[in-house]
């Protein structure tokens, strides 16, 4: 019998990641960019031996810019947003908090950890899924890893994603629990990654 797997991918920590794992000194943004069906494809591809997979869903959660503040680079967010979504992925944006002091400080992500996570349990709690990969290494996740895989056991398996490269081996984890990593490399990369300038 086939499981149902949904991703929930952190978009910016998995693209930082990525730039960060095989990019020694990024030039072009698109640099880190990946395609988040093309991803789900390949997670669901993957996973202890005997478990046969099927990609159920593919959930990215974004910070948006506000078009008053940065409308060239909300353009290209949405832009990138509806790539994603004429591609069967679910987008669940929050809007950017600017801090006093913008521009000089930077805008920043607000919920984007918190929405995963409510996400990440109810969907257990609700049978959403029977396989759900979270693709970050933020640790205010480990809280959402630790529900799932303590009170589902056995109904639903709590699986983790991660970059791997000589310069990055960071993964989400439960001390005294095994959870499953989906680590990948840069040839995984290289087939998940989303050349696209959506500045354009």
């Amino acid at each position: 019998m086939s499981e149902r797997v949904v991703l929930f991918v952190d978009a910016q920590n998995v693209y930082h990641g990525a730039r960060n794992a095989f990019f020694q000194s990024p030039g072009s943004h698109v640099e880190g960019q990946i395609d988040p069906s093309r991803m789900g494809q390949l997670i669901s591809s993957r996973g202890p031996a005997g478990s046969i997979r099927v990609l159920h869903e593919v959930r990215i959660y974004t910070g948006r810019p506000e078009s008053s503040k940065q409308p060239r680079a909300y353009g290209a967010h949405m832009k990138q947003c509806v790539a994603w979504e004429r591609a069967g992925c679910l987008v669940i944006p929050r809007t950017l908090r600017y801090p006093f002091g913008w521009p000089q400080r930077p805008a920043e992500e607000k919920g984007i950890d918190v929405a995963l996570a409510i996400d990440f349990v109810m969907g257990a709690v609700d049978g959403a899924y029977d396989i759900g990969v979270i693709f970050s290494t933020d640790t205010d996740l480990r809280p959402a890893l630790e529900v799932v895989s303590a009170r589902f056991a056995g109904m639903r398996r709590a699986e983790v994603a991660a970059w791997r490269s000589p310069t990055a081996n960071r993964r989400l984890s439960i001390p005294g629990r095994s959870i499953w990593c989906h680590f990948l490399d840069q040839a995984d990369y290289s087939t998940v990654h989303d050349p696209s300038d959506y500045n354009m």
